[in-house]
């Protein structure tokens, strides 16, 4: 009924569990999960949960916040998303809050190499034909500035894809709609302190609506600061339930068949 969009099950406070989420997801009617790559070092063991079990799948990419891996080339890219159960480009983006905020010491300016990297992953989305799993913090105007000037623009050729884990405003959110992207929710919309975020779920239309957890980290509510994992996607559901006065069950259908549109290769 349910499916996680985007989860990192090779992380090792995962994969070392693997078994026993796989029981709660049954339990929990969690049917599904897209398994999320960060490097390309990463990807071996993350492709390899998509070939081993025929309810997940996985995507190619190098997280904006991973410096000191292998860089990924256009080709690097290209070659590995054309695998079995490779079903999307990612994760990719750009992220001016750990390495500017956080971090300190850095300007925007110095985050060049982020930037020429999603381009990267943009371009090699556009030539298979694949979508993107976008990450974006404190860096949305340039996320949505870049994908346009790679012709991400909704039109014919776009590959499409979704921001996930979305934490924006609805003004950001109504320009990833306008060009086609959909947008992802993760346990985060269930915090006392998301109101305003929820507010941006009630008014995205529910056929471009994602779930996910982004675990291992965000577990919702009433899990908040435990380890998260796939069995948890339906609190997330529920609260988007709450706030359309949905049963959680017509979220469900909204959000896996929205799935199975954007991530094509899942019906292969």
């Amino acid at each position: 009924m349910f499916v996680d969009s985007h989860c990192h099950l090779s992380f090792p406070e995962l994969a070392s569990q693997l078994p026993a989420i796989r029981d709660a997801m049954a339990q929990a009617q969690v049917d599904r999960a897209l398994c999320i790559c960060t490097t390309l070092e990463e990807f071996d063991a993350v492709h390899a949960l998509a070939l081993r079990y025929d309810n997940f799948w996985s995507t190619v990419g190098v997280h904006p916040d991973n410096e000191g891996v292998q860089e990924p080339s256009l080709q690097d890219l290209v070659t590995l998303s054309v695998r079995p159960r490779v079903v999307a480009i990612g994760e990719t983006g750009l992220d001016y809050y750990q390495m500017v905020e956080r971090k300190g010491g850095r300007t925007v300016a110095d985050l060049e190499w982020q930037r020429q990297r999603f381009r990267t992953h943009i371009r090699a989305a556009r030539q298979v034909g694949k979508p993107l799993v976008i990450h974006t913090r404190s860096a949305s105007a340039d996320t949505l500035a870049i994908l346009k000037e790679e012709g991400e623009d909704g039109s014919a050729g776009s590959a499409g894809g979704v921001f996930h884990c979305f934490t924006e405003t609805a003004e950001v959110a109504r320009a990833a709609l306008d060009i086609g992207y959909y947008v992802s929710f993760s346990g985060i919309l269930t915090f006392k302190s998301a109101a305003d975020l929820r507010e941006v779920a009630a008014f995205v239309p529910l056929d471009r609506l994602l779930i996910e957890t982004d675990s291992p980290y965000l577990a919702p509510v009433p899990f908040r600061g435990k380890t998260n994992n796939p069995s948890y996607v339906p609190y997330v559901a529920r609260q988007i339930a709450e706030l359309r006065g949905l049963p959680v069950e017509a979220v469900a259908a909204h959000t896996s068949a929205n799935f199975e549109r954007l991530f094509a290769g899942v019906n292969a």
